[in-house]
């Protein structure tokens, strides 16, 4: 799954309050270029809204996000969840994810973080908040000292179409997590052409940094 994952390099973020919603902002990410995006936990909706894009939108790669306890990584599992995500590093969630056979990348924003986390078994980790913890810079600097031991990051936190590119070429990033390429208000108000453009936008950033 991490090389699948890297591979998509953007990952977009979406918080879906209408599961209604949830097929037709999936297909005009898709048409935008992008291969993977990850629901977050946040809403009663968000399990409805993953099982809806797993079943119509089956190329796209989708998990989920905002991950914080081992029953709801199980209840993303069944709802067909392919990997998952969390802003912190509990290793009761990474051991659910490891019993439930999903792929699953904790959180970490510090060099504590990434020891839990390598302890655990993880090596592509979630950059998170990455622009307000001091983005590439602190990242290089927290993650220097792990370098030899194979592990990636997912920035998520601030990422934007204007660090996109540098974000992506740093060789400590496997691929981002972006939230501004579908907000909620533009799913609210069905605007999937802009959320289409958006897409295509990142897309090509993405391609032109390869």
């Amino acid at each position: 799954m991490q090389p699948l994952l890297s591979s998509k390099k953007i990952i977009a973020v979406l918080i879906l309050e209408d599961p209604k919603r949830a097929v037709d902002t999936a297909r005009a990410l898709q048409a935008g270029g992008i291969g993977a995006i990850e629901l977050t936990l946040r809403t009663d909706s968000a399990l409805e809204s993953l099982r809806r894009i797993r079943a119509e939108v089956p190329e796209l790669l989708v998990g989920a996000g905002t991950v914080l306890t081992p029953a709801q990584l199980k209840d993303a599992k069944k709802a067909g969840a392919q990997f998952a995500v969390a802003p912190g590093c509990n290793p009761r969630v990474i051991a659910a994810a490891r019993d439930e056979g999903i792929f699953f990348a904790p959180g970490v924003m510090t060099p504590s973080d990434i020891e839990i986390a390598l302890e655990n078994g993880c090596r592509l980790l979630k950059f998170f908040p990455a622009a307000t913890s001091g983005g590439l810079k602190h990242l290089e600097a927290m993650g220097a000292p792990y370098k030899h031991l194979g592990v990636s990051y997912i920035p998520l936190g601030g990422v934007t179409p204007e660090n996109l590119a540098e974000m992506l070429a740093h060789p400590m990033v496997a691929c981002v997590g972006g939230s501004w390429l579908a907000k909620p208000d533009q799913i609210a108000a069905g605007a999937y052409d802009q959320i289409r453009e958006l897409a295509a936008q990142a897309s090509a950033i993405a391609k032109r940094g390869k």
